[in-house]
């Protein structure tokens, strides 16, 4: 792949710079991540969408740009954005993972009903994956769903369910064929969150909100056209799902954005008199985390030209997602470092800077090193299918 930029990808840069430059004032206020899109959000993401900023490659006749996949104009689009401090696409728990989720495994019904709507955000999702006794371990959820004449009937429970209070819909892994191994009889279904019998309880986390949900399931009712693939093959979906929450989780582009508010902090806060750009060991900070970054964002575009060859980057796409949370956790931590006294403060003090977004984050970002595949399972996997090493010994019990 050919990384250098010839005048077209300058003149792509510079129409991308021209955009931002006219459409700024349109910019969103920021909103919590524990609330719905704001009209404000809605409409700037509408005007990425119809710029190509936004969905690029989603094909037009699913409310995407249609473009072809460039893994170098993915880049310049990420890093134009990040430098004017604009805010970029919606990306999340729909439009990352459950979109190319439906491209992939849906029916074209399915692509059609859902992720145009979705790429708006005018319908919000939710992932009901773990269980109390099913996290690493995720085939051995048991939440069951039986037919009943046109529909499946759930009871069960689900854990650690981002967004649940205020999500539309949720893809949501059911145990259908029960005396299969645990692999086989799962299920992947779409699911109305407004439902008669689900029940969703808030979970407050140590960053003082609730950024997680519990989720009930007392006889509910979901048609069984909404399943996605076949009856007890949802393992198979459920996997393309995860490749997909790992490159969102991963993504450099998202950490690129974190490391140019964090250089510019360093360079206009000042702590005892100084910027803590001038602090050698801070600086040397910086600079090891800019130095990872830079791997991490030539490593993404390797990942976005096997996707566009339909091929698949391997392990690649683990690494990412293993390194990408580590690396956002010490860009937060970093920021504290680096804020002196101010670092520690919380809520509501008058002295908070970003609005106490970095401390937040690095609280919230340490639950991700767990989220979507712990980094000590990660680390297995990579070890031993990417690295030829053995598996790691099982414990006999007596």
């Amino acid at each position: 792949m050919d990384l250098t930029y010839g005048p077209e990808l300058e003149a792509f840069r510079n129409e991308v710079r021209a955009f931002i430059a006219s459409h700024r004032h349109k910019v969103p206020p920021a909103q919590s991540v524990a609330s719905r899109h704001t009209p404000e959000t809605l409409a700037w993401q509408a005007l990425l969408l119809q710029h190509g900023y936004a969905a690029r490659t989603i094909p037009k006749q699913y409310g995407g740009f249609g473009a072809a996949s460039d893994p170098l104009k993915t880049r310049i689009i990420a890093e134009e954005f990040a430098e004017a401090g604009v805010p970029p696409a919606l990306a999340g728990i729909g439009i990352s993972m459950l979109v190319p989720t439906l491209l992939e495994k849906g029916n074209e019904e399915q692509r059609q009903r859902w992720i145009a709507r979705t790429l708006r955000g005018d319908v919000e999702w939710c992932q009901g994956y773990s269980e109390p006794n099913a996290g690493s371990d995720l085939a051995s959820l048991q939440t069951r769903a039986v037919v009943d004449g046109d529909h499946f009937v759930i009871n069960g429970q689900k854990i650690w369910t981002s967004r649940a209070r205020y999500a539309d819909m949720m893809f949501c892994l059911v145990r259908t064929e029960p005396d299969k191994p645990k692999h086989l009889g799962i299920s992947y279904l779409l699911i109305s969150m407004k439902t008669p019998g689900i029940e969703v309880r808030p979970l407050k986390t140590m960053t003082g909100r609730a950024e997680f949900n519990e989720v009930f399931f007392t006889d509910v009712r979901v048609p069984v056209t909404q399943i996605v693939g076949s009856r007890g093959e949802g393992w198979a979906v459920a996997n393309a799902t995860l490749k997909h929450e790992r490159g969102m989780l991963g993504d450099p582009n998202a950490s690129r954005r974190r490391l140019t508010m964090l250089a510019k902090l360093m360079q206009e806060e000042a702590v005892d008199g100084h910027r803590p750009i001038d602090e050698p060991v801070l600086r040397d900070r910086l600079m090891q985390l800019e130095g990872r970054l830079l791997a991490m964002q030539f490593t993404g575009m390797r990942n976005e030209t096997a996707a566009a060859k339909k091929e698949s980057p391997g392990l690649a796409g683990m690494i990412m997602k293993l390194q990408g949370c580590e690396l956002n956790h010490q860009l937060s931590t970093l920021a504290i470092d680096a804020l002196g006294e101010l670092g520690v403060l919380y809520d509501d003090s008058p002295y908070l800077r970003a609005h106490g977004s970095w401390q937040s984050s690095s609280m919230f970002e340490l639950g991700l090193i767990i989220g979507g595949g712990t980094a000590q399972i990660q680390k297995n996997i990579i070890a031993e299918r990417g690295l030829d090493m053995p598996r790691e010994p099982k414990v006999v019990s007596d």
